[in-house]
């Protein structure tokens, strides 16, 4: 038994080499100023300076140890002390920070616990920047998911924020969409979007959001349109909305309801303009309220215009035909 244990610890030395390189299967490189291997822990053990090759993926760090199963395979490579860890694809760079970094070398995944942070590249311009409070990437698919106080700062203009959320990019590093759920936020300088769960399409520039949605937009005007539903999508490049599921719009003194609206933005401002409820709809102005099968709204100049099978109702008209009572015109 004792022979065993030398030889198999004579065999990791010569495979592994204690020395300032290491090898497997010529997918691996790691070096550093000191290595060492712990039979009882199953570790090999590397200190100073380390560097980590594995096909794209770089990892540098002061410290770190590497789990050997079967006493002879690979398995996860741990790094402490803030390391990093970087992916070049074609003209796109990943670059990934941490308190600790665990790299499974057989699943080809990387895991970043505590402080962490993610900025993707397109050439030498960062355009996504990740913060959370766990974030792990699969190198092999592409699909990096991020956990707890998430913020992401896309491009120039969109900051968005979830308890979690699922970035998928294709084999050349291009991003093709994100998915944030749980308190998930969007904004840019002229709008805000909440929902539970937001998806966005790099490629249509569309983004889908779900459950309790509530977007705040800027009109032409620079008044805030306040629009509810249940379901939304919007196209980041032309402003253009669809809701869908109990929709409310609040605009100045302006409340309207009903089961799905579209918005056309205003095609000098791109800013919403004109404002379509489909299906039984209502829209309330001081004491009156019109139901009708269609409602126009247009936010600047402020008007509206309901068609088919319209009702209007006045509140309390009884109460109030002694005052100036408002019909809301």
């Amino acid at each position: 038994m004792e022979n065993k244990k030398i030889l198999t610890a004579i065999i990791i030395t010569a495979v592994f080499g204690l020395t300032s390189l290491v090898c497997f299967a010529s997918d691996l490189v790691i070096e550093s100023k000191n290595q060492s291997y712990s039979e009882a822990e199953s570790k090999i053990k590397f200190d100073g300076d380390v560097n980590v090759t594995i096909d794209d993926l770089h990892i540098v760090g002061e410290t770190a140890d590497v789990t050997v199963i079967n006493n002879e395979k690979l398995d996860t490579a741990t790094f402490y002390d803030k390391p990093y860890a970087f992916e070049n694809k074609a003209n796109k760079k990943r670059e990934v920070k941490a308190n600790i970094l665990k790299v499974s070398l057989i699943k080809k995944t990387v895991r970043a616990e505590g402080d962490t942070q993610t900025v993707i590249f397109d050439g030498k311009t960062p355009i996504a920047v990740v913060n959370a409070d766990m974030q792990e990437y699969n190198t092999k698919t592409g699909v990096m998911i991020a956990e707890g106080n998430v913020t992401i700062n896309y491009k120039s203009d969109i900051k968005a924020f979830s308890n979690n959320a699922e970035f998928k990019t294709d084999k050349n590093g291009d991003l093709k969409d994100i998915k944030l759920t749980g308190n998930a936020i969007v904004k840019n300088e002229e709008n805000e979007v909440q929902a539970d769960k937001i998806t966005y399409n790099a490629a249509t520039n569309y983004f889908v959001a779900t459950g309790r949605t509530n977007t705040k937009a800027i009109n032409k005007d620079g008044n805030v349109l306040t629009l509810y539903s249940d379901r939304q999508e919007f196209n980041q490049l032309t402003n253009f909305y669809n809701a869908t599921g109990n929709v409310k719009i609040y605009y100045e003194d302006y409340f309207a309801q009903g089961p799905k609206v579209v918005i056309y933005p205003d095609k000098v401002t791109k800013k919403p303009g004109e404002i379509y409820f489909v299906g039984r709809s209502s829209i309330s102005q001081g004491v009156r309220t019109i139901f009708a099968d269609k409602i126009k709204m247009t936010t600047n100049p402020k008007n509206f215009k309901a068609e088919g099978n319209t009702r209007t109702v006045i509140k309390n008209i009884n109460e109030n035909h002694d005052s100036d009572m408002g019909l809301g015109l």
